[in-house]
């Protein structure tokens, strides 16, 4: 009772937080998209999987598949950020927003992140990761209809704020969260679980048209990352027939990260 009554008070501070960040602004270049990329740099990701996801995502910005979804929206241009996360106060903007409008500007965002060193951090804070980046949306510069956050990881929230009341009051607000849980290899750590593209589906993805993709192998990695900026982009969803879009198997324990981080702590 204790911790559902604590659930609620953070999920109602971070909702209203949200709420009381202040409306766009008439000079606010009005884009497609405005889109986070808000990637998983916890120690549980190992060096060989944070460059194939660094490199992933390089390579995506610039692919003519992602720069012709781009160019095919109403105003041809979208808004992009990039930003690391791992424990509850361990978030950083690495590439801040950014107009990518065609292959100029896709080049010098990816340039820019290529330039930029990986961090490994500890702790894994989906949540609080969530509560970062999402007041980042209205004070950015941009205007869009549609603003998505796209969340990568390799294991579930383990520390922070509980992920169902960010994730909630992240959806409350009108903000899209895709998923790109990442299944490489076997799970290790005191907090990694098997079925981590069930979890993500429930417990961290949520508004209208999210979906996620997994990836299941190395070399899916730049392919996965691709495929979902352009399904994101262009507003559409992969179909369930591909059977990447959604999970399968028995429904999880939101709470299973802290659980077993606790079993851990004891």
């Amino acid at each position: 009772m204790r911790f559902a009554a604590l659930t609620l008070i953070l999920a109602l501070i971070l909702a209203a937080a949200l709420r009381a960040v202040p409306p766009a602004q008439a000079q606010d270049v009005p884009v497609d998209l405005e889109l986070i990329l808000a990637v998983d740099v916890s120690r549980s990701m190992d060096l060989d999987e944070q460059q194939l996801q660094r490199d992933g995502y390089v390579a995506a910005i610039t692919h003519p598949e992602v720069l012709a979804a781009i160019a095919q929206g109403r105003r041809g241009r979208i808004a992009l950020s990039y930003v690391e996360w791992a424990g509850a106060e361990a978030q950083s903007k690495v590439v801040d927003w950014r107009l990518v409008d065609g292959p100029e500007t896709a080049a010098a965002f990816a340039a820019a992140l290529a330039r930029a060193p990986i961090q490994q951090l500890r702790g894994t804070s989906i949540a609080n990761g969530l509560a970062f980046v999402a007041p980042e949306f209205d004070r950015n510069g941009y205007q869009a209809t549609r603003r998505v956050i796209d969340v990568s990881g390799d294991g579930p929230n383990n520390i922070g704020l509980p992920v169902e009341a960010a994730r909630d009051a992240v959806v409350e607000v009108g903000i899209t969260i895709n998923g790109l849980p990442i299944m490489i290899k076997p799970p290790g750590g005191f907090a990694a679980i098997g079925n981590l593209d069930v979890y993500y589906e429930d417990c961290v993805i949520g508004g209208f048209g999210a979906f996620q993709l997994v990836v299941r192998s190395a070399d899916q990695f730049a392919e996965a990352i691709r495929r979902k900026l352009v399904l994101e982009i262009a507003d559409r969803q992969p179909p369930v027939a591909s059977g990447i879009a959604t999970a399968s198997g028995e429904r999880i324990d939101c709470l299973i990260g802290e659980k077993l981080r606790q079993r851990w702590d004891r």
